[in-house]
């Protein structure tokens, strides 16, 4: 196995390319989402660039740009106010007193990253497992339902931002309820004003200009120039112009983060950091689909996890968020000319140098422009495609996707998957069945019997004899429908039970045939089963059905 995959310097100054242009997309997103996440705009630039560098460096997909995401994001705020929730009104076992609010949010944040970092070893695992393949079978509805809840709360999660009610947060529901309780002569007109600059800007710039400077980075710069220069506009906001900009970001290199354990909430932590890893493995997969199919290559997707948990594990030691594959600034490296890692890595870079020497010009962006940009992330996430073919398409997938929908957005993002999974098998499952159950042929006439063999016609002319043959792999869950069809069948003296067409069977379906002997013997009829392969006899064997009945 090479070290970095995918590396070569054919396309360098594609790649050159590539990586400025990508890094100035990220640029804003890192910024919006670290604010989004809670951790801070910092957290989202330093997750950004370890993220991007390494996950580049040591994944599975040449033109992958990798960084913090929208889902990840998403999941992330909720880790950060779980945890910050956990410490507010506790005490600080080192001082005896109360955590304060500062504690609380440092207490919090250093439990926050330590589930990026048992997140990150977990896709390690995945890759190293060799799971890739399976994470890529993702039912289309449980994946759409899901993403789709995830673009709906990073929109709710806007909405404070967006209107200058910068002291609502909170779940959703959360939101909803605090929004209520709002007097109307607390509108915000300057927040809402620049938002909807900035949602003008990213929707409307003609592609003429997008082509020079990105649309999410032009709103940017646009949103923030407004507030600079015609600050009288918005001076008699309800919120002060302070409490309209972003602030100070820290500048310099992250700083090591020692990982923070807490014995009673470490079962919280193990599945928050699963959360992430699973969240993470299926968006850095589904983007590395979308990759492949624009650079005409095909991705390692165990090596791409291994290269997004290494990304993510360091990501959370020094104090970044988690990321994944994004889409957006994926596309952007391609069409800009990347191919290879080196691509993801300058993008990184690039974000690096901005940091070290541009963040604290940052200052005064308007949170509202963030939060424009990050609705437009929003809105770009929710699977429209599906939603506008939602009546047309089958009913059993609409019905999977609206309930991931409804239980990613008001309750629980791993319950929704999970309710999804199981939603999907079950319906698979059952169509299974009835494919298998169709697929039995049942003769007792010889006007039945012209596609069998001589033998078995000759048998069949005799009379009173019931040729059953089943076809294809035999599972648990045709099982018993075998037995009931069965059980139907009167007036004969002798069956032949064929499993000439059937490659493998479980325990459940032996059982099964052992129930349809059973039934031939109640009813002092012989019965003789043909055909069985090696694997079939075996099986047959094992659960106690004499092997006199089973012919070779």
């Amino acid at each position: 196995m090479r070290l970095i995959e995918n590396l070569h310097f054919n396309n360098i100054r594609g790649d050159i390319t590539g990586g400025i242009t990508a890094g100035v997309v990220a640029l804003p997103f890192a910024i919006a989402m670290g604010l989004a996440s809670g951790a801070g705009a910092i957290a989202g630039l330093y997750g950004a660039i370890i993220t991007g560098f390494f996950a580049a460096l040591f994944g599975g997909t040449g033109a992958q740009v990798s960084g913090p995401t929208g889902p990840m994001t998403v999941v992330m705020a909720l880790v950060v106010t779980q945890f910050v929730t956990y410490f507010s009104g506790e005490i600080d076992p080192i001082t005896g007193l109360i955590y304060t609010q500062d504690a609380a949010l440092g207490a919090g944040l250093a439990i926050a990253f330590t589930t990026v970092v048992l997140g990150g070893i977990f896709q390690i695992i995945f890759g190293l497992l060799k799971l890739g393949r399976f994470i890529n079978l993702m039912p289309h509805p449980v994946t759409s339902g899901f993403m789709t809840g995830i673009g709906v709360i990073i929109i709710i999660l806007q909405i404070p931002q967006v209107l200058g009610f910068y002291d609502i947060k909170g779940s959703t529901t959360g939101i909803f309820s605090q929004l209520g309780e709002v007097k109307e002569y607390f509108v915000n007109i300057g927040a809402i004003s620049i938002a909807a600059i900035t949602l003008a800007t990213v929707y409307l710039l003609p592609k003429k200009i997008g082509k020079f400077i990105p649309a999410p980075l032009f709103a940017l710069v646009t949103g923030t120039l407004v507030l600079l220069f015609f600050p009288e506009l918005f001076s008699s906001s309800a919120e002060p112009l302070n409490a309209m900009i972003l602030g100070e970001i820290p500048t310099g290199l992250p700083s090591f983060q020692t990982p923070a354990w807490e014995a009673s909430i470490v079962v919280d932590m193990i599945a928050a950091g699963m959360m992430l890893a699973i969240l993470g493995s299926i968006d850095s997969l589904l983007t590395s689909l979308v990759s492949d199919e624009i650079t005409r290559t095909h991705h390692k997707s165990d090596r791409e996890l291994i290269g997004q948990g290494i990304g993510n594990t360091l990501s959370g030691l020094f104090g970044g968020l988690p990321g994944a594959g994004a889409t957006m600034r994926t596309m952007t490296n391609v069409k800009a000319g990347g191919l290879t890692p080196i691509s993801g890595a300058l993008h990184a870079v690039l974000l690096l140098a901005i940091v070290l020497g541009g963040a604290q010009y940052a200052k005064e962006i308007p949170l509202a422009v963030l939060g424009a940009i990050l609705v437009k992330v929003g809105t770009d996430i929710i699977d429209w495609e599906y939603l506008k073919n939602l009546v047309s398409t089958p009913k059993s997938g609409a019905l999977i996707m609206i309930v991931v929908l409804g239980i990613t957005v008001f309750y629980n993002l791993m319950a929704a998957v999970g309710v999804g999974l199981v939603m999907a098998s079950l319906i698979f499952l059952q169509r299974m069945t009835d494919v298998q159950l169709a697929s039995i042929i049942s003769v007792q006439t010889i006007e039945e019997a012209s596609h069998l063999d001589e033998t078995h016609q000759e048998l069949i002319r005799a009379g009173n004899t019931l040729f059953y043959q089943l076809n294809g792999p035999m599972s648990f869950g045709s099982a018993k429908g075998v037995v009931r069809d069965f059980s139907t069948k009167s007036n004969y003296n002798r069956a032949i039970l064929d499993l000439s067409n059937v490659p493998v069977i479980d325990y459940t379906t032996s059982r099964s045939i052992s129930e349809i002997c059973n039934i031939c013997q109640e009813k002092s009829a012989e019965i003789t089963i043909v055909g069985a392969n090696i694997k079939v006899r075996h099986a047959l064997e094992n659960i106690g059905i004499d092997k006199e009945l089973i012919s070779h």
